[in-house]
């Protein structure tokens, strides 16, 4: 592997201010930063993208085809809800690992279902922003 791409979903912009008791009071140029850091340590090329729009997100994802070789995603809402985002995600063909601040498993029912994940070979959750170092690991390990 030599590039990923991180696709961070709706309101992930919003960190430090969006719910501190859940997700942390550390910003979201703090998380892009921790990302691109441990990337250059391994060597690795990597964009962060965030978005609050669902087509965009389906945009970026066609956009990495032929350009990068792996994918970790933060989908957030659209987790729950975007068949859109899935179907991307299988239309590539980049392996893609899902990853969540929180443990959406111990958060509200509606949270427990993850379309974005039926795509995706791997998930991380619940590790806070090391989850995303984890996942790169994971997917430079395996890819």
């Amino acid at each position: 592997m030599k590039s990923v791409l991180i696709i961070n979903g709706p309101n992930l912009n919003m960190l430090g201010i969006r719910e501190p008791d859940l997700y942390g009071k550390q910003d979201y140029s703090t998380l892009v930063s921790m990302i691109s850091g441990h990337c250059k340590e391994l060597g690795l090329e990597c964009e962060c993208f965030q978005h609050n729009h669902e087509g965009a997100i389906v945009d970026k994802i066609q956009e990495a085809y032929g350009r990068y070789d792996a994918i970790v995603i933060n989908a957030a809402a659209y987790t729950h809800t975007s068949v859109a985002i899935m179907d991307a995600i299988k239309t590539v063909s980049i392996p893609a690992v899902e990853v969540h601040i929180t443990e959406p498993n111990e958060r509200e029912e509606f949270r427990h279902i993850s379309y974005v994940g039926k795509a995706c070979v791997h998930r991380i959750a619940g590790h806070g922003f090391k989850g995303y170092l984890e996942a790169i690991d994971w997917l430079a390990a395996n890819y």
